[in-house]
């Protein structure tokens, strides 16, 4: 993938609205490259917004953009709830951002005598909020409430007034009106009335015939589903449906909000480890010194593969939309109730390594083996060093968690305490509580509480979830299978911020 970068007027909102001119027609970059009007034709919206082209900071969405003389202009959102989008956003409205810089692949170019090229067409990929731009004639020229660009006249009031009084009398109110009306008419429609400016991307309707008639696409479907193509056979399914499964993943395993998340292309992931410190010891001007036996090794973290299959009559798929959806929901909540078990309970052959079946992770007993002790969490919680105490969280089921929260302290106060603020956890002794339904009720032998640092945990995700549509094996009965395979691992880098309850006397 290349990259244009221009130093291109935009300008940004509180609200996290944001246009700007992407891409200049006609004049070189620093690289000598030279974009031409129509290079943007095919170009297709929405695109991602991305953080000095790092795929791993989407901070927002670009919903439209559109060819004018100068060049692309595009309008997007930021994504408000993601701190990197505000950070972005402060910083532009700061002027310390004043760059846009486009991801793309030049489809149609020719070489420019003394350097560079003439890109006549070229494939839109993403499209990035960067600090230093390589086009040297454009700059930022507005922000909300402030200027972008120094000044140190004394501006003429009476032209100024002169000016706004001029673009007032020349001002059509007319398609602010029409928008208006636009804006009215669709938030009137019914929620299940089908709208013309939701329309589905290529890429999305392509895959949608996919599941329907499998390798049999038109050869316009097969060239918008190339960029999403799957060594193995098949094809995986488009941006728009991966995201959306993995924000189903987080409601069957909500362990993803706490863990540490990475994503590999390897097999498995090797992270040294180092076993204890030195044997440093106080000493003479001439006494011996003492040899330091510390010890390294690693832990391998390997990528497990997670697969099933789902059946759809073809009746069912003649309906684009509501087949996928159908795809989406059935395969993230089986995916998603499986990943969330494994990732407590696997045994690390099939399946990743589970949290609780690490045999160095220690415990500390409830002194009971049935009634759950007030003490007992307390020493718990205690037993983990400070660095690791402090940034623990408690993990139970349900069913335990409505034991706890019926704990008092010896001064007779509630060791839980509720929420006020939305978005905000419960608490058990100031720390947040992570509800799992996989983990065991409070009866005698079990565990049924953890403690711990889920930053030590640590998910690798291999590859999104690929999907491989066969309408063959069961079509007599009018019948497609539909594949679906995610590969993902998990393994507990560090048992020493974590502790574990155990249901017994001692």
């Amino acid at each position: 993938m290349e990259r244009i970068e221009c130093k291109a007027a935009f300008s940004v909102d509180e609200e996290g609205r944001i246009e700007g001119l992407a891409s200049v027609f006609g004049t070189a970059d620093r690289g000598g490259d030279i974009v031409h009007k129509g290079a943007f034709a095919g170009a297709s919206f929405p695109l991602p917004m991305l953080a000095g082209h790092d795929q791993g900071e989407v901070i927002g969405v670009w919903q439209e953009g559109v060819e004018t003389v100068e060049g692309l202009t595009v309008k997007g959102q930021l994504t408000l709830s993601v701190q990197r989008a505000r950070e972005i956003r402060d910083l532009i409205l700061a002027k310390a951002l004043q760059g846009l810089s486009i991801g793309y692949l030049a489809t149609r170019k020719a070489a420019r005598r003394g350097g560079g090229r003439d890109l006549h067409t070229v494939e839109l990929l993403e499209i990035s909020v960067v600090a230093v731009p390589m086009h040297p004639g454009a700059r930022i020229t507005s922000a909300k409430d402030m200027s972008m660009t120094d000044t140190t006249e004394t501006p003429d009031i009476a032209a100024l007034e002169a000016k706004m009084t001029d673009l007032e009398k020349k001002a059509d109110p007319a398609p602010i009106i029409a928008r208006l009306d636009k804006l009215e008419a669709k938030l009137n429609r019914p929620q299940n009335e089908t709208k013309a400016d939701d329309e589905p991307t290529e890429e999305r309707k392509a895959f949608a015939n996919y599941l329907r008639v499998g390798q049999n696409i038109p050869e316009v479907d097969r060239k918008a589903l190339i960029v999403a193509s799957d060594p193995q056979g098949g094809y995986l399914a488009p941006p728009e449906m991966s995201s959306e499964i993995i924000r189903d993943l987080i409601e069957y395993s909500p362990i993803r909000q706490y863990a540490s998340v990475r994503s590999t292309s390897a097999p498995s992931v090797i992270y040294p480890t180092r076993g204890d410190i030195t044997n440093a010891r106080w000493v003479g001007e001439t006494q011996t010194r003492t040899e330091s036996e510390i010890s390294f090794g690693q832990k391998e973290i390997d990528i497990k593969e997670l697969a099933t299959f789902v059946e759809i009559s073809n009746r069912l798929l003649q309906d684009a939309p509501q087949a996928e959806t159908e795809v989406r929901l059935a395969l993230a909540e089986d995916f998603g109730k499986k990943e969330a078990t494994a990732f407590l309970w696997g045994q690390g052959v099939l399946e990743p390594e589970g949290l609780m079946v690490n045999p160095d992770i220690p415990t500390t007993a409830n002194g009971h083996a049935t009634n759950l002790s007030t003490d007992a969490l307390i020493k718990l919680m205690y037993a983990l060093p400070a660095q690791y105490r402090n940034r623990g969280a408690w993990v139970m089921n349900g069913t335990t968690l409505g034991v706890v929260r019926s704990l008092k302290d010896g001064q007779n106060n509630y060791l839980w305490q509720p929420s006020y603020q939305a978005g905000q956890p419960e608490t058990i002794l100031g720390r947040p509580v992570v509800e799992m339904v996989d983990m065991p009720d409070s009866t005698s032998g079990e565990e049924p509480i953890l403690y711990g640092d889920l930053q030590a945990y640590r998910i690798i995700d291999r590859a999104q979830m690929s999907v491989l549509v066969d309408p063959y094996t069961r079509a007599i009965n009018g019948i497609t299978r539909i594949h679906a395979t995610r590969r993902v691992g998990g393994g507990v880098l560090q048992p020493a911020r974590f502790r574990k309850l155990r249901m017994a006397t001692s």
